[in-house]
């Protein structure tokens, strides 16, 4: 990681009142929320003929 991306997150994670590792983390989370969200989203629509399937 460069020094330039670092200092990023380290204003980041200060505005949110984290650490650099807590924000990191919960940004992870967040987006592995919205995949798995995007995925269900998907098989609910090709499971009942939505936009996605039929």
């Amino acid at each position: 990681m460069d020094g330039e991306l670092l200092d990023r997150l380290r204003r980041q994670a200060a505005r949110s009142g984290m650490s650099v590792q807590d924000y990191v983390i919960r940004t992870l989370v967040r987006e592995d929320f919205d995949a798995r969200f995007e995925d269900a989203v998907n098989e609910t629509e090709r499971f009942y003929g939505g936009p996605g399937g039929a």
